[in-house]
C-alpha cells in the first residue's frame, strides 16, 4: 500500500537524519567503558528533557531492579555474579545483594549505601513489605525481616522454594509487583502472593510476560517479551481462566502494538542474532526489538500531560528506551510510537544497558543501567555473539552500574517525603495524590498498619470523594484491611462512575460467596441495567455474571451478547462465567426466536458453547445435543450445522474418543457423511462407539493427523474463531470487503514457511487464489500482522486452516514458526504477493557454487 510505504520511508529518513547528527561510530571497534561524566555526553534524549546521574559504581554494581520505599530510599537488586566471563563461570557464586541507597541532603544524588542482604545467588526481584522485603534469588523466594530498622536484614524465612527454579534470569519468575488488589504479581510466572491476617499465601494466576512487569492506574498488568515490546491484560487477574471447559483467546496477554521497530544511534553488532539477515541494517543498527524488557507505566504528572500513562520500554541490546503512547479503544488498549525514527532516549555508548525502570516519589523516570558489555546469559550466547564480544573487548570490566534519572529541563531535586512518619489521616489524603507512586504507597502502608480509626474516612472518600482514582484506591484499601462493608458496595454497583461501579461489583463477588442471599438483592438491578450499559460496564457484568442464579445468568448473558456479542473479549468474558451452565445458555439461545437467523458472532459464540459442553463430558447433555442436531437438517438449519461441525472438530481430541456409546449407529453419523467433508466426518466417528464400530481402530486408520496434531487442530479452531473468523469467515469462505477465502487456497496448503510469514508480518495488495485475483475494495487493502501472538498459537491456527474445509496439508510446528520469526527479523511492513514469493524462492534456492 503506497501510504504505508511512504510513511515507512519517512520513518527511515527521520532515523537517518537523527543518526546523522551523531559522530560516525566504528561498530567493529572496541567500546571501552566511559566514566559517568563521559557517558552523559553519549545520550540523545527527547526535546525538553535531560538525564541526570543519581548513583554509579562503586556505590552501585550490576543493578537489575530498582524500587523506592516509603521514605524515598532506593532499593537496588544487584546481580553481581551474572556472566563473569564469556562462559558464565562463577555465576553460581553468592555475590548478589540488595543495596539501599539514600540521598541524605536532598540534592538529588545518592550519597549513602547500606547492604540490606548479601550472599545471594542471582537475585532478580524485590517486593517491599512491612518491616522487610520479599527477596527472590535462584530457587528461592525469601521473606526477610529488618527487626531493628537499621536497613540490614536480621533474619529470613524461605517462603517458596519453586521461585526462579531454572536459574536463567530472563526465563524465570521475576517482578514481585504489588498491584491495586493487594497481590504481588510476577512476570514469566503463574504465581502471585499476598499477606492475609499476618500469614503469607501463594496462589496461581495467568502466566505473563518475560522480564519486568508494571500496572496502569486501573490495575491492568503490563508486561512484554524480548521480541514483542508491549503486552497487557484487559481484564482483572484470574477471571478468564475460571471455566475449565473454555480456553480464552483474548483479554490476557493482549498485544498493545505490532510496532517492533527501534532506532539506535550507534551500530549494535554485538547482539545475539546479528548474523541473521534483517536483524541489522547496512550500518549495523538494530532494526527491531530483540531484548525488550521492564516496561513501566508513567503514572506521573512531572512531564506534560501528553506523557501521563505512556509506557516506556527498555531495549538494552539497542542501548535505548522506547516511549509508547497508550490509548483506550473501547475495552481494548492500543499503543503507538509518537516519534518514529527517534527514540525517547538512546546512547552511543555500547555499554549503556537500561534493564529496569521505576517512577520515583518525585515523579521522575529512573533507570537501572547495568552498564556492561555482555548482557546475554550464557545459556543463549551464539557463536556469533561470542566472537563479537571477545573481538570488541566487551566481557570486562564487570561490577559497574549507574542509576539515571530523566526529568524536564531546569528541574531541581528536593528532599523526598517521609511517608513512614505520616499519620494515617495524612496517608488517607495521599490516596488522592496526582502521582501514582504516592497512591500505591499510601494504600500499602494503610493496609499494613491496620489502623481501624481510618475506616470511616476511607468510607467517606469512597462515597463522596471528588477524585475517581482516589476513591478506587480507598475501596481496595478497605479490602486489604478486611473492613469492606457489603452495604457500601451495594450502594456503588450502580454508581454513575463506571470505574467505581465495576470495582465494587468485582469486590462484591467475594461477599456473595460468603452470603448467597445477596444474589437476590442485586440480580434485579443488574438485569435492569444490562440493556443500556456501556461496553466497559458490559465487560464487568459479563465477568461477574457467575454470581447470579442460573436462570438470571442466562438472561443476563443473552442481553449482553445481543448488545456486544461481536466483541471477542465480551464473548470470552461471558464464557468465563458460565462454568457448568453452558448447556443451559446454549439451549436458551437454540430455542430463541431471535436466533432463527445467523450472524458471524452468533455462529462463533454457539460454537464456543458447544465446545465447552463437549469439554465438560456430561454424556446426558451430549446426547441431548445430538438430538438437537438429529431433529434438524444441518444443510438447512445453521445452528445444527454449527453444532455438527463443532462436534466433529472436538472429536479430534483423544480424550473424546468413544465418548458416546449407542446400541447402533446413531443418525448423526449419516448427517455427518452427508454434510461434512470425508475427513471431518471421520473425525466425528471417533467420538461414538456402537456394536461393530471401534473408535480406537477407526482413529488409527482413518485420520491423517497424529493425536498431538489433532489436539493442535482443535486448539487452532478456537484461536481461529477469535482472531481470524471476522475476516475469513467461520467457514473459511472469506468475508466480503474483509478477507479472501482460505478454503481451497494454495496460499494455505502450499509452503508452510510462506504461510507463517503472512501471519508474522501481514500482507498487502492483490493476491491470486485459485485463478481469481482479490484486491481492495473486495477485501481489505492490508491484512495485519499477528506478530504479538506466541509461536504455539500461530502454529495451531496454521495447522487448523491447512486441514479444514477440504484442505489437506502437513501440520505446522511451533518450532517452524519460531525459526521463521527469528530468521526474518527486521521485516517491519507487510509482504506483497510478489515479494513474498521471491523471498521463498531465495530461501529454497541452493547457494551458488563456483564451477
Amino acid at each position: 500500500m503506497p501510504t504505508i510505504r511512504f510513511l515507512f520511508l519517512i520513518c527511515i529518513l527521520s532515523c537517518l537524519s537523527a543518526c546523522s547528527k551523531q559522530e560516525s561510530i566504528d561498530g567493529t571497534a572496541p567500546s571501552p567503558p566511559k566514566s559517568p561524566k563521559e557517558a552523559l555526553k553519549s545520550f540523545q534524549i527527547e526535546s525538553g528533557f535531560e538525564i541526570q546521574l543519581v548513583a554509579s559504581e562503586p556505590m552501585v554494581q550490576d543493578p537489575i531492579f530498582i524500587t523506592f520505599d516509603e521514605d524515598g530510599r532506593l532499593w537496588v537488586v544487584e546481580m553481581r555474579s551474572f556472566m563473569p566471563d564469556i562462559d558464565g563461570e562463577g555465576e553460581s557464586l553468592p555475590l548478589g545483594r540488595i543495596n539501599v541507597l539514600e540521598d541524605s541532603n536532598g540534592d538529588g544524588q545518592m550519597d549513602k549505601s547500606t547492604i540490606y542482604l548479601d550472599s545471594l545467588i542471582m537475585p532478580r526481584a524485590l517486593g517491599l513489605i512491612k518491616g522487610g522485603a520479599l527477596v527472590a534469588e535462584n530457587n528461592a523466594l525469601w521473606i526477610t525481616f529488618d527487626d531493628d530498622g537499621d536497613l540490614v536484614a536480621d533474619r529470613k524465612e524461605l517462603f517458596d522454594p519453586t521461585y526462579a527454579a531454572n536459574g536463567i534470569p530472563e526465563h524465570s519468575d521475576n517482578g514481585l509487583l504489588r498491584n491495586i488488589d493487594n497481590w504481588y504479581y510476577n512476570a514469566k510466572s503463574k504465581l502471585r502472593y499476598r499477606q492475609v491476617n499476618g500469614d503469607w499465601i501463594r496462589d496461581s494466576t495467568e502466566a505473563r510476560g518475560q522480564y519486568g512487569i508494571s500496572h496502569d492506574d486501573l490495575g491492568r498488568l503490563i508486561y512484554n517479551y524480548n521480541w514483542s515490546q508491549l503486552h497487557g491484560d484487559l481484564v482483572p487477574p484470574n477471571y478468564l481462566g475460571r471455566n475449565p471447559h473454555h480456553s480464552p483467546s483474548s483479554g490476557i496477554d493482549h498485544g498493545l502494538t505490532l510496532d517492533r521497530r527501534v532506532y539506535p544511534i550507534r551500530p549494535n553488532l554485538a547482539v545475539n542474532r546479528g548474523y541473521i539477515p534483517g536483524t541489522l541494517d547496512e550500518a549495523g543498527h538494530l532494526l527491531e526489538f530483540t531484548a525488550a524488557c521492564s516496561p513501566v507505566v508513567f503514572r506521573s504528572t512531572l512531564f506534560s500531560e501528553n506523557y501521563y500513562g505512556n509506557v516506556f520500554v527498555c531495549e538494552p541490546a539497542g542501548n535505548l528506551i522506547k516511549r509508547n503512547v497508550v490509548r483506550e479503544a473501547g475495552i481494548v488498549l492500543e499503543a503507538f510510537d509518537p516519534n518514529p525514527g527517534r527514540e525517547f532516549l538512546a546512547s552511543t555508548d555500547e555499554r549503556f544497558r537500561p534493564v529496569h525502570l521505576a517512577v520515583g516519589p518525585d515523579g521522575a523516570l529512573y533507570i537501572a543501567d547495568m552498564y556492561r558489555g555482555l548482557i546475554q546469559h550464557g545459556s543463549y550466547v551464539t557463536p556469533y555473539l561470542r566472537e563479537q564480544t571477545l573481538k570488541k573487548d566487551l566481557v570486562l570490566p564487570i561490577h559497574m552500574g549507574r542509576i539515571w534519572r530523566i526529568v524536564p529541563k531546569k528541574w531541581k531535586a528536593s528532599a523526598f517525603p517521609q511517608l513512614s512518619k505520616e499519620s494515617s489521616e495524612d496517608l488517607l489524603q495521599r490516596l488522592n495524590h496526582e502521582i501514582g507512586w504516592h497512591r500505591d504507597m499510601a494504600q500499602r502502608l494503610l493496609v499494613e498498619r491496620q489502623d481501624q480509626s481510618v475506616i470511616p474516612g476511607l468510607e467517606k472518600m469512597v462515597q463522596d470523594g471528588t477524585y475517581e482514582l482516589g476513591r478506587m484506591h480507598a475501596l481496595w484499601t478497605l479490602e486489604g484491611m478486611g473492613a469492606l462493608s457489603t452495604d457500601l458496595l451495594l450502594t456503588l454497583i450502580s454508581n454513575p462512575s463506571t470505574l467505581l461501579a465495576n470495582h465494587s461489583l468485582r469486590l462484591l463477588e467475594e461477599k456473595i460467596n460468603q452470603d448467597p442471599d445477596l444474589k437476590e438483592r442485586i440480580q434485579t438491578s443488574l438485569l435492569e441495567e444490562a440493556p443500556k450499559v456501556s461496553r466497559k460496564r458490559a465487560l464487568q457484568l459479563a465477568l461477574s455474571a457467575a454470581i447470579l442464579p442460573e436462570a438470571k445468568q442466562v438472561d443476563l448473558s443473552k442481553i449482553l451478547f445481543e448488545k456486544y456479542g461481536e466483541d471477542p473479549l465480551i464473548r470470552d468474558a461471558l464464557m468465563s462465567s458460565l462454568t457448568n451452565r453452558e448447556f443451559e445458555l446454549a439451549q436458551a439461545l437454540w430455542n430463541s426466536e431471535s436466533w432463527s437467523k445467523s450472524s458471524p458472532e452468533r455462529e462463533i459464540f454457539l460454537e464456543m458453547l458447544i465446545t465447552a459442553i463437549i469439554n465438560k463430558k456430561d454424556t446426558q447433555q451430549l446426547r441431548e445435543l445430538v438430538r438437537w442436531i438429529e431433529k434438524n437438517d444441518p444443510s438447512e438449519d445453521w445452528k445444527a450445522n454449527i453444532a455438527l461441525n463443532s462436534m466433529a472438530i472436538q472429536a479430534a481430541e483423544s480424550q473424546n474418543l468413544g465418548l458416546l456409546a449407542y446400541g447402533g449407529q446413531p443418525s448423526i453419523i449419516a448427517l455427518a457423511e452427508k454434510n461434512l467433508s470425508p475427513n471431518k466426518a471421520d473425525f466425528l466417528k471417533r467420538m461414538f462407539q456402537w456394536p461393530g464400530h471401534s473408535p480406537e481402530i477407526f482413529a488409527a486408520s482413518s485420520v491423517s493427523l497424529s493425536e498431538s496434531e489433532l489436539k493442535q487442530f482443535a486448539l487452532g479452531r478456537q484461536k481461529y474463531l477469535s482472531s481470524c473468523a471476522g475476516c475469513h469467515g467461520s467457514d473459511g469462505k472469506g468475508v466480503a470487503r474483509m478477507g479472501p477465502p482460505l478454503a481451497a487456497s494454495e496460499w494455505v496448503t502450499e509452503n508452510e514457511t510462506r504461510l507463517a510469514l503472512i501471519l508474522l508480518h501481514g500482507m498487502e495488495g492483490p493476491l491470486e487464489i485459485a485463478g481469481k485475483v482479490y484486491d481492495a475494495p473486495e477485501i481489505l487493502p492490508v491484512m495485519p500482522s499477528h506478530s504479538t501472538m506466541d509461536d504455539g498459537s500461530i502454529a495451531a491456527i496454521l495447522t487448523y486452516i491447512r486441514n479444514e474445509w477440504g484442505n489437506q496439508a502437513s501440520p505446522v510446528s511451533g518450532r517452524l514458526v519460531s525459526t521463521t520469526r527469528h530468521l526474518n527479523q527486521g521485516r517491519v511492513y507487510p509482504w506483497t504477493a510478489t515479494e513474498l514469493n521471491e523471498h521463498i524462492k531465495r530461501l529454497e534456492s541452493p547457494p551458488n557454487q563456483n564451477p
